[in-house]
């Protein structure tokens, strides 16, 4: 069956930087490009809200025409938790 996804096609915006609260050190690109990732969401998100009874579509869903016959056994990760239990293990170490 074809793979689907949401695309927005989003526009950077150069907002402020925010010190982050954790003792791991990121470069400005790395920060920036966690920002634009956030902010793209936010606005599929607000988009997904904003359609809903709409019959103008602001958000379209990419289906695969052909998918990759290598990825039928992908399973999404969690990050954070993924993160989570690496903090944890480093700590018992």
């Amino acid at each position: 069956s074809p793979v689907s996804r949401v695309v927005y096609n989003g526009k950077r915006s150069g907002g402020p930087r925010s010190p982050g609260a954790s003792s791991e050190i990121f470069t400005p690109a790395h920060e920036e490009n966690v920002r634009f990732i956030y902010e793209a969401w936010q606005c599929v998100e607000r988009d997904l809200r904003n359609q809903m009874g709409s019959e103008r579509s602001l958000v379209e869903e990419y289906v695969e025409k052909m998918p990759n016959p290598s990825l039928k056994a992908f399973k999404p990760v969690d990050l954070s938790d993924l993160k989570r239990r690496n903090t944890q293990d480093a700590k018992k170490s």
